[in-house]
């Protein structure tokens, strides 16, 4: 067998195993329906926000809910001790408000 075939077969093989997540997430859709109809109602319920994206500080686990000095909150000079930190940008609304801070002085 040539190392080509090898590798059409092994792109095939991925390629319906791709198609089988898409298969069965629309399969699997109708199953879970009546559970997400019951989250949806909790959050609105509640008043939840968001998703909770990371554990360490809570101005990565609801970025939303974040201030401008959340980060800063030991030491204006302090690095940023959490790796998730360095992944996720602050919201677009914080940007917006720091140059708005930033044009006043």
């Amino acid at each position: 067998m040539r190392k080509s075939n090898l590798l059409f077969a092994f792109l095939l093989a991925g390629a319906a195993l791709f198609g089988l997540m898409f298969l069965h997430s629309s399969y699997m859709k109708g199953a879970y329906e009546d559970e997400m109809r019951e989250k949806i109602a909790m959050t609105q319920r509640y008043g939840l926000t968001d998703l909770c994206l990371f554990t360490e500080a809570r101005y990565t686990r609801h970025p939303s809910q974040a201030d401008l000095y959340t980060a800063f909150q030991d030491n204006p000079f302090s690095f940023e001790h959490f790796p998730s930190g360095s992944i996720i940008s602050p919201p677009e609304v914080l940007k917006i408000a720091y140059k708005k801070l930033a044009a006043k002085k």
